[in-house]
């Protein structure tokens, strides 16, 4: 063998041993968990030396000046009229059905009602890391046989608000037959959000967010507790679970989050062979997965923009309630069900009525939080968020998963175990999507108490009493 061939064979063995050495490395090695300032300050200047750790009672309220600038906008309204023939939301909000929803606004939407609901329930501010945090705060209805009460963090995403659990409120809150606890239930205002304070700093993404609610749970005096969420609510309990396990009872999500390597890789090999990663009833969900990126790719073009020029979106939303509802809505139509676009109205009032709805919109509008809300996306997608491998780092506290077919993505169950060291329950249902407690509270509540009786069976010890 000549020299040249010599050192091509070498040069092509040491190529695939670096290649094999960095994938093994890849597929395997687990990240550090990342060390985050506990005391980072988000608020405006320079921390106090002396901390406000006070508890304040909140309201939310309509003041009469901003009902009367709110209905002068509403009535104010320019629509486009160049309307496309035989097109539901294909487009977007289809700008008919955006009339009728801006009419019931005016002259339909029982504001005092509605003010009343949203404060049905204790609400409270308190300032974490410079920052005025609203959250709800329910005790159970009752307790008069003495149940176990556990502690649990109901996170929202974007664009939801608190106001998505309030049907699942008293559920959660109230005994069940044959069960055994019940739930204090902690439902914030992400950073930014609703009635939260934005950060005053650039920084504040998902990962650091966690630290926040977990120092929200530390001044109301909990160590250990349960955690439920989807979209950014899900994300950041995940980021809980992994920098904070020792404070997290369980995990609950209706958004599991899978992005290993080897997560990655499965569902590469799954485009070949799908029957071997999932069953060929929920094949469709996953494969082929151009069918699939092409539907991701029609639903994300908001978080491009939100990642990189949240303010400038901000800036028109901000001005037109008009605007500010079709950005909000055109989601609750598709990302509850996708084949809704092909609807003239979306298929909104299928799940929701347009009073819950617009419940939800009123908190970005009377709040103007839809900028801040949207700096998460840019906060997060980046390379020093990236950097801190959180993805990559797997979650070993008790973990139970609710799937729903109509969401964004579907992770296989194969995939889960990738992520999740210690999963305790999985089910999946027929008929909901993304906002999955907002539009289907009775079956999601339902999934969290059977998914924490196991977690309870699980943690029994030998006398049967329960270490918990």
């Amino acid at each position: 063998m000549g020299k040249c061939c010599k050192f091509f064979v070498y040069g092509a063995a040491l190529l695939a041993a670096w290649i094999g050495y960095k994938t093994h490395n890849a597929l395997y090695d687990i990240p550090p968990v990342p060390k985050l300032a506990l005391d980072q300050w988000w608020g405006p200047g320079q921390p106090p030396k002396t901390a406000d750790t006070s508890i304040r009672p909140f309201k939310v309220e309509f003041k009469r000046e901003m009902l009367e600038d709110l209905r002068d906008r509403l009535s104010n309204a320019r629509y486009h009229d160049q309307l496309l023939e035989g097109i539901g939301f294909q487009y977007g909000f289809h700008n008919n059905f955006l009339k009728s929803v801006v009419n019931f606004w005016k002259n339909g939407y029982p504001y005092i009602e509605r003010l009343n609901y949203l404060n049905q329930f204790p609400q409270f501010k308190t300032n974490i890391q410079g920052l005025d945090i609203h959250y709800l705060h329910v005790k159970p209805t009752q307790n008069k046989d003495n149940l176990k009460v556990f502690p649990m963090m109901l996170l929202h995403g974007w664009p939801g608000s608190v106001v998505e659990f309030y049907k699942a409120i008293p559920m959660l809150t109230t005994p069940r037959k044959g069960m055994n606890f019940v739930f204090e239930i902690i439902i914030p205002s992400l950073p930014g959000y609703g009635f939260s304070q934005a950060a005053s700093k650039p920084g504040l993404g998902a990962a650091q967010m966690s630290v926040v609610m977990k120092n929200l749970m530390g001044r109301l005096g909990y160590e250990k507790y349960m955690v439920q969420g989807g979209d950014w609510g899900s994300l950041i309990a995940h980021n809980m679970a992994v920098l904070f396990p020792e404070n997290i009872l369980m995990l609950h999500t209706n958004m599991p989050a899978v992005m290993t390597p080897k997560s990655s890789l499965k569902h590469f090999l799954g485009s070949f062979y799908p029957s071997l990663f999932i069953d060929k009833n929920r094949e469709h969900l996953v494969y082929p997965v151009s069918d699939v990126f092409q539907g991701l790719l029609e639903e994300t073009g908001y978080m491009h923009i939100q990642a990189t020029k949240p303010d400038t979106v901000g800036v028109g939303l901000s001005d037109s309630p008009i605007g500010l509802t079709a950005y909000i809505l055109e989601k609750f139509s598709t990302w509850t069900k996708k084949e809704w676009k092909q609807l003239p109205d979306g298929g909104l009032t299928n799940k929701y009525s347009l009073t819950e709805l617009l419940d939800n919109v009123m908190i970005y509008w009377i709040s103007n939080s839809i900028t801040t809300s949207m700096r998460l996306y840019s906060e997060s997608f980046n390379k020093a968020h990236y950097a801190l491998k959180l993805d990559s780092i797997p979650i070993t506290v008790p973990t139970a998963v609710c799937r729903c077919p109509n969401d964004l993505i579907y992770v296989m169950d194969t995939q889960l175990t990738e992520k999740y060291y210690n999963l305790i329950h999985i089910a999946d249902y027929d008929d909901c999507g993304h906002f999955a407690i907002f539009e289907e509270p009775v079956k999601i509540v339902k999934d969290i108490f059977m998914a924490v009786s196991k977690y309870v069976e699980l943690n029994k010890s030998e006398s049967g009493k329960s270490e918990l």
